[in-house]
């Protein structure tokens, strides 16, 4: 019986790709240890993404996005304690 060829991958989407970098961010050991990121726009940066991406994070319980002066967000989260 033949093998069928393996299916390539599909590369992720701009839009992955920039939620990977924003991930990134919130996931460093400094942000973690805060419970905060500062996020920041890099030249390039497509405003769409921007926008969706803050929209989605805003959506989860115990988040607060603040915006800065800067174009920038300053992320916070709390972490409930389990019983």
């Amino acid at each position: 019986m033949a093998k069928k060829a393996a299916k390539a991958p599909t590369p992720p989407s701009p839009y992955e790709l920039f939620g990977l970098r924003i991930q990134k961010e919130i996931s460093s050991p400094k942000a973690q240890k805060a419970k905060m990121a500062v996020l920041l726009p890099q030249e390039g940066d497509n405003p769409e993404f921007w926008e969706r991406l803050l929209e989605e994070i805003s959506e989860n319980d115990n988040v607060t996005v603040a915006h800065r002066d800067d174009g920038g967000v300053n992320v916070f989260w709390t972490v409930l304690e389990e019983d």
